[in-house]
């Protein structure tokens, strides 16, 4: 079940998972979770022994690293460690299998969680999962009916095809977290924040990172605003 510390470990195994190959490539996400996972293991004094990196989807069972690395705990008995819960996945059901593990299994973000306090998180990951995909597609129509031409216009070639659909998708998400930021911004302002960088300021006080994880500057709050 997930650590609540009381079965000690002497090593760690750390799982990262980014949702698409662009991110993938770019290491977008994958150097947070790395540290995150490398700042947890210091903070136990315990090594990472092995890493196991994923370009999947959350929603989806058949994950082959996981796979790949809950057989390595469960032949070593190291811990399964990753930045979130929600790297494990989006799924419920999977998530809370892992709660049964016979070795430990850490989420930085929530290090001591008991069997209970993980079902409750595995719960929260599966509707957010959910949230993201109708926010997404909400973005998308959105766009459309703005006039942005989606598909194959012409006849691009697979991978220009690919690396079209794959900016769509980034601009629809970007598109829907800035309207998710929107009431956020505008409560600042209410509350006297005037210029980028003390909106950037307020948003890094109240623990809402940026996309990537990061904290916020005043341009990427420009940013924000351009697309709302």
């Amino acid at each position: 079940m997930p650590a609540d510390n009381a079965r000690p470990f002497s090593r760690i195994t750390g799982y990262i998972r980014v949702s698409t190959k662009m991110q993938g490539a770019s290491g977008l996400g994958l150097e947070a979770q790395r540290a995150a996972i490398e700042a947890y293991a210091r903070s136990v004094g315990v090594p990472v022994v092995a890493w196991f990196e994923e370009v999947e989807s959350g929603k989806k069972n058949n994950r082959p690293k996981l796979a790949e690395a809950i057989r390595r705990c469960n032949l070593t008995g190291s811990a399964l460690v990753a930045a979130r819960v929600d790297r494990f996945g989006r799924r419920a059901g999977p998530l809370m299998a892992l709660r049964d593990a016979r070795f430990p299994v850490i989420a930085c973000d929530m290090p001591n969680a008991d069997g209970f306090v993980w079902g409750v998180l595995a719960l929260m990951a599966e509707k957010e999962g959910k949230s993201i995909s109708e926010r997404t597609v909400a973005a998308l129509a959105a766009a459309k009916a703005r006039g942005m031409v989606l598909g194959n216009p012409g006849n691009l070639s697979n991978r220009q095809l690919g690396s079209k659909r794959g900016a769509e998708v980034k601009a629809a998400k970007a598109s829907a977290r800035a309207a998710d930021l929107a009431p956020i911004l505008a409560e600042l302002r209410t509350a006297g924040a005037v210029s980028l960088r003390q909106l950037a300021a307020g948003l890094n006080e109240r623990g809402i990172p940026t996309a990537r994880g990061g904290e916020w500057s005043a341009v990427q709050v420009q940013r924000v605003l351009d697309r709302s």
